[in-house]
């Protein structure tokens, strides 16, 4: 049975959400402060978490920040602020969604079976053999999801490796924002094109020795992203 952990301050919220998953069979445990929130969630081996943005004592940006640091457990950020700078936040501290409140709770359940089905299917490719992709001082290691640049190991969230790993397997090949998201977050894109800039921004970051200047991941303006042989 999948254990969720729901960080989230309004009682009435977390138990609606509580519900839901139950009802599809899974176990659930909530937490109401960010401080003990967090140290449950380290602590714990769930394979989801909700987080809450607004929270007291220590707040959702900084539980995904402290969590992303040691784990890749899949992260639903959820809260009624909807600024775009707050989404590109989380996205940005490794947060593979985030949902504005209010919203369905059937929506949120979809969400949670959709990403947990994702994390499976890319932790189980771990078995199927040693595969790496070297282009010049980058390397990817698709079994045990490691980067390194020019010698040094760099460490990625789940979604930016997942995200590196696409396009680079696909090289000179120019995907959309949309494409991308659909590939790799496998939901309706209207209203999130932030969580793909996000993200290839964070990579560029990582891999690129002048992100400014990318050598690996190319704009194509007006078109897409496109991973440079």
């Amino acid at each position: 049975m999948k254990q969720i952990l729901i960080i989230e301050d309004e009682l009435s919220i977390a138990e609606l959400e509580r519900d839901y998953l139950e009802i599809d069979g899974f176990k659930v445990d909530m937490e109401s402060r960010g401080d003990t929130g967090l140290q449950r969630a380290l602590e714990h081996p769930y394979d989801l978490i909700i987080l809450d943005v607004m929270l007291p004592k220590v707040d959702g940006f900084e539980i995904c920040r402290r969590i992303r640091s040691v784990q890749d457990t899949p992260i639903l950020m959820v809260s009624a602020k909807k600024e775009d700078i707050d989404k590109i936040r989380g996205l940005g501290l490794g947060a593979d969604d985030y949902i504005i409140k209010p919203f369905s709770p059937s929506e949120l359940v979809a969400r949670v079976k959709a990403h947990l089905n994702r994390y499976e299917r890319l932790m189980g490719r771990r078995d199927a053999g040693n595969e790496e992709v070297r282009i010049r001082g980058l390397v990817i290691d698709k079994t045990s999801r490691r980067v390194t640049v020019n010698g040094q190991e760099v460490l990625f969230t789940t979604k930016e490796f997942d995200l590196l790993t696409y396009l680079a397997a696909n090289p000179n090949r120019v995907f959309s924002k949309e494409q991308l998201f659909e590939q790799l977050w496998g939901m309706d894109s209207m209203g999130d094109i932030a969580t793909v800039t996000v993200h290839i921004r964070k990579v560029r970051e990582k891999v690129e020795l002048d992100p400014s200047k990318p050598q690996y991941i190319e704009t194509v303006w007006g078109a897409g992203y496109r991973f440079k042989l």
